[in-house]
Order: structure tokens, then sequence, then C-alpha cells
């Protein structure tokens, strides 16, 4: 079976944009293997193999051939996936064909270090506005932008034509700032403030946390502290959990 573009994809003269009706866990990879793609063709390869694809994102090749076939890649036996091409199918899905604009909301620690991430830049995005509602930060220069004040945000988006919103500020701020966004035809906002959105239907909210990613984590060491303290005769002991409760099995004792 040989590759080739999706019906709708960039390079075929009179074509149709067409998507294709993505499973949500697809799309959440996809970005992983356009990462991995970008890494071999800057090291000079043409072509890669599902599981040469599949061990630098860090998935198994069949889960990848599955993701690949929605996009109508489907490789060359004998020599695997056109990296180029491939790269071209993926951006293409991803809405990455165009520099999309992102205005972001907080320039604090955290803003003012997503404020001068390169990456960005690289991947298809282009920070065009910072704002701050901080009269101390408004007119500060980060990355050649101007910090301008939140108020500003109508004038901004529609200079701009503002595609995503970012927003890196306290807890308390950030439904106001999301309520601003939305008011002015911002409808994809990725969340770093550590609290839920409540949005109108149409805008989707992607929501990092890094304080929950880090729980998540201690949990994975608490469990291996705990079967690395299990009795060597591998008989059943009594964990005590908080409450006064109790249990035999240790993957009960944590949880799972």
């Amino acid at each position: 079976m040989s590759q080739h573009r999706h019906p709708g994809a960039p390079g075929r003269a009179g074509a149709v944009p067409a998507l294709p009706d993505l499973p949500e866990a697809t799309v959440a990879r996809l970005p992983e293997y356009l990462r991995a793609l970008h890494n071999l063709a800057e090291s000079g390869h043409e072509t890669v193999s599902s599981e040469g694809l599949a061990s630098a994102a860090g998935v198994n090749s069949a889960k990848l051939r599955k993701d690949l076939s929605h996009l109508g890649s489907y490789g060359t036996r004998g020599v695997g996936y056109d990296v180029a091409l491939l790269v071209d199918q993926i951006e293409y899905v991803l809405g990455l064909t165009q520099r999309r604009a992102v205005a972001l909301v907080g320039v604090g620690n955290l803003g003012h270090a997503l404020a001068g991430y390169d990456g960005f830049a690289s991947r298809g995005f282009r920070i065009a506005a910072l704002l701050d509602a901080d009269p101390d930060r408004v007119g500060e220069e980060i990355g050649g932008l101007v910090v301008r004040h939140v108020d500003e945000l109508p004038r901004v988006a529609a200079e701009e034509a503002i595609a995503i919103g970012v927003i890196a500020t306290p807890a308390a701020a950030a439904q106001r700032v999301a309520d601003q966004l939305v008011a002015v035809g911002v409808t994809s906002i990725l969340n770093f403030a550590p609290c839920v959105l409540s949005v109108p239907e149409g805008v989707d909210v992607r929501k990092v946390d890094l304080a929950i990613e880090l729980q998540i984590l201690s949990f994975h060491e608490h469990r291996k502290a705990s079967l690395t303290a299990l009795p060597a005769t591998g008989g059943s002991a009594l964990t005590a959990l908080p409450g006064g409760l109790a249990a035999t099995d240790p993957q009960e004792a944590i949880g799972t």
C-alpha cells in the first residue's frame, strides 16, 4: 500500500479542503508524531518506519499505524513513511498551515516564561500580543512585544486577528479574562490558571495544571514505594488508610 495525501491536503490542485473525523485520542497524539518527524527531518531522515516513528513518539507502532490511517497515510512497504509528506499531512490536519496569532494574558512569572518560549514560532504559532492588568507590567517589553493593558483586548483582537487566547493569570482573574476573550470572538483558550472555566458552547478550552501533573507523579512514586515495602514472603499485609479504613490488598490500599 502506498502513501497518499488526504483528498483535502495542500498540494493537490483543485482539492476541496476536508478534514477526517478523528478520535480525540488520535488528535492528542498527532502533535507528538509531528515533533518526532521534525526532529527526524532536522537529522536528515527522508523516510521513517512505523516502528522508528512510534519509538520516537513514545507510542506502540500498531497504534501509530491506526492513527495515521485516519489521515490516509499507510506508508510504503519496505520503505516506511515519507517524512516531509507526513509533516505536511499532520500540519494540515492540525491547522498549522497558517501561523495562528496568540494573545497571552498574564505576564507574571509563568506568563513571562511563556512569552519568551521560542518553540511556538517553530510550530506554527505567533505570540501577537501580551496583556496584563497590572500597571507595573504594562509597558514592559518582552521578546520584542510591549505589554498592553488587558482592557485593550478588543482592539488587539481586531488588529492581530487573534485565534487563540492563553490565560496565565492567577485563578481569581481567569474567569474574567476568559469572558473577555470570548466577548471579542476568541473560541480557543489554553488555560494555565488552576481553576475550571465556564465558557459557552463552541468555545474550546485546554487546561494545563502543573500541580496536578506533579500530584499524579506523586501517586506513582507512592505506589512504587508501597510495592517495594511489601513483605518478602508475598503474604498479605494490612494497610491502614486515612479515616480508619484498612485494606489487605496493596493495590486496594493505594486506591487502584
